[in-house]
This record gives structure tokens, sequence and C-alpha cells, in this order.
């Protein structure tokens, strides 16, 4: 961090000439972009905080423009009420660092595994989720995201001739998928954080206060965002509290058609397997695969049943 201050200081400067740097820290948790915290005096006494966030190469290969893409998505959450970071600049020169980079807004809130109110918790991540889904995209110009459902379906075929955990049936899954797609659309797009999960979720005083990250975000089917957020919420805070999420979704989002619903959780399966890559403790990884399965057996029997 020492090396890279006065890189720090280069890049306030382009933002206003007139702000001092005060100190820089790295903010831990993120893994798919470096997130730096920034303290800084302006030339009117005040003293005011900012993140710097800086995409990983995995993320840039991906999509070279993500910076780009990530600032104009957040101003346009912003301007839409959604309780999302403010953007403030964008470095694409690399002038400063080897990658673009952005000045975000820095709020103070972390993310809250063990909330004191569960089912007031679960609801507030459902209003929210809701909320990303109610932009009316109609109004927007949002050719610059990504279709999402192209991604997923990427997905299937970049597990050919991978080494699969069968004790997770994820080569049932994605024969099961291959077979049925594409899937037909039912619902009309909207955009998707792409990655709705606890971990990107600020709390403060047992109240959302921010939702972050959105680098995996794009236009989509929103039950692709519903069941990606299923699972996660099923392995942190169990059954009943999935069931719970998902209710209140579901009664928010009436004009939602539900039926695909089975195969966005498979597509939430495949992707949410890499459990040796978590870093979990053999217990918790050995509970949260037997959920996964759980979440896997329920689906397929959804299916059949349809």
């Amino acid at each position: 961090m020492k090396n890279e201050y006065g890189k720090f200081e280069q890049l306030v400067q382009k933002l206003d000439p007139g702000i001092k740097l005060i100190c820089a820290w790295e903010l831990k948790g993120g893994i798919s972009a470096q997130v730096t915290g920034l303290e800084m005096l302006q030339s009117t006494g005040r003293i005011i905080r900012m993140i710097v966030r800086q995409h990983g190469d995995n993320d840039l290969k991906r999509n070279p423009n993500i910076a780009a893409d990530e600032h104009r998505l957040l101003g346009i959450l912003k301007s839409a009420g959604l309780p999302v970071p403010k953007p403030y600049y964008i470095e694409q020169s690399c002038e400063v660092f080897s990658k673009p980079c952005l000045l975000i807004e820095f709020i103070e809130g972390k993310p809250d595994f063990t909330p004191s109110n569960l089912n007031d918790h679960i609801l507030q991540l459902a209003i929210n989720l809701a909320k990303i889904h109610h932009v009316d995209c109609a109004k927007l110009r949002l050719s610059f995201l990504p279709k999402l459902e192209n991604s997923y379906g990427e997905m299937l075929d970049s597990k050919d001739g991978a080494i699969l955990d069968e004790t997770l049936n994820l080569s049932l899954i994605r024969d099961l998928l291959k077979s049925y797609m594409p899937l037909r659309p039912m619902n009309k797009e909207v955009i998707l954080h792409g990655d709705y999960w606890p971990g990107n979720i600020l709390w403060k005083e047992d109240k959302l206060v921010s939702i972050i990250d959105w680098e995996d975000s794009g236009l989509g089917d929103p039950l692709a965002d519903l069941a990606n957020s299923q699972l996660e919420i099923l392995f942190h805070f169990g059954m009943d509290a999935m069931s719970d999420f998902t209710i209140q979704y579901k009664s928010m989002m009436l004009e939602l058609n539900f039926t695909n619903l089975p195969f966005w959780q498979l597509f939430a399966a495949l992707r949410l397997s890499d459990f040796p890559e978590w870093g979990l403790e053999k217990s918790k990884e050995n509970s949260w695969k037997k959920r996964h399965k759980s979440f896997v057996r329920q689906a397929i029997n959804q299916i059949r049943l349809n």
C-alpha cells in the first residue's frame, strides 16, 4: 500500500486538484476486484471518504470496458433511487494504474451473516431485489449491459471436459439443462445484479444501506437473480429463510411468470458449486453441500412435475 500511496494521490488530484489525500487502506473481502479506502481533505476543510475499485484480470478479460460499464450503471441505479454507491470518477487512461479504476462513494456498513432479526433481514433483502427488478428499463439506454442468459449458456459449454463434482450431480444438472435450452422467454428483461448474495449487501444498525459489487450485472430474466439469491440464502441462513425470502419476493413481483424458476435454480446450482475454492471449514462445507443437493433435488422434481 505504501508503494501505491503516490498513485492514489495522483488519482484524487484528477478528481479534484484541491483535494489532499490523508490516508489509504486496503479493504478486505474483495475477490474479483482490489478495493481501497481513501480519506481526503477538501479545500473547504471537510474530510470525506471514497472507495477505489480496480477490477481483476478475469473480469477485464471478459469485458475490457467493465469499469466504464459499472460506473455508468451505478449512475443509473443511483438516479433510480436504489441504495448503491454514488460513482464519482472513472480513470480509464491507465496513466495512474495499469488498469482502469473507479472512485465511488464510501458507505459505512458491512455484510451481516448473523442478523439480530432474521425475518426483517430477509424482508429487506427481498424488497431491494424487487426494487432492482422494477427499474423501468424501457426508459433507459442499457445496450452496454450484456445479456446474462448468454453467459449462462456458456457455463454449460465451459463444463465440457472439466472434472465435475459428481457428489453434487453436476453432470446430471448440465445435461438436463442442455436438453431444455433455449428456455422460452416468459418475463421482460430487467437489470440483474448477477451476484445478489449476503456478502454484497452492506448493513448498518440492522438497515440495508448499500448493494455493492455490480461487475456481474447484465440484462435478463429476473428469475436468474432470484434463483442465485435463493441458494445463497439457503447456504447462509437455512431453508426457512430461503422460503420466506421467496414468498416475500413473489408478493412484490406479481407480474412475473415463475414457470422457469426451477431451470434458473439449476443454473444457480452449477454456478455455486466450487466449494473447495471457498475455503470453508469442513463441517460447513458438508452442511452446504447437503443444502445444495436438497436445492437441486427440489428443482428437478418441480421440472418433472411440470
